[in-house]
């Protein structure tokens, strides 16, 4: 399983970007997808997850500002972003977990970085 992440940059507080994690290889067994995220000096978080039954998850920091979407055809799992504050400044990783055998495997893409500064 391979993910590409893209979508970051530079954006103002207040405003609004979507990030785009395409997926390929072999997609069978997925349980979930998600986002997380990670400041310099901080651990990696959780911003939001969404299973294959279509169950979602928000970090307490992003809720109402962040929706998480898959688009199934393409493969591809996004996440909306508005209302952008400093604070949501970090380089972003698409996550995948697959469950084959009893066995919970996760995959990471390379990560995007996000920046939100005037």
């Amino acid at each position: 399983v391979q993910l590409q992440a893209s979508g970051g940059g530079l954006v103002r507080p207040g405003g609004s970007l979507s990030l785009s994690c395409a997926a390929s290889g072999s997609l069978f067994s997925i349980i979930g997808m998600g986002w997380y995220r990670q400041a310099p000096g901080k651990q990696r978080e959780m911003v939001a997850a969404i299973s294959t039954g279509g169950s979602v998850a928000y970090g307490d920091s992003v809720k109402g500002r962040f929706t998480i979407a898959r688009d199934d055809p393409k493969n591809t799992l996004l996440l909306h972003m508005q209302s952008l504050k400093p604070d949501d400044t970090a380089i972003y990783y698409c996550n995948l977990d697959t469950l084959v055998s009893g066995i919970i495997k996760e995959y990471w893409g390379q990560g995007t970085q996000v920046t939100v500064s005037s």
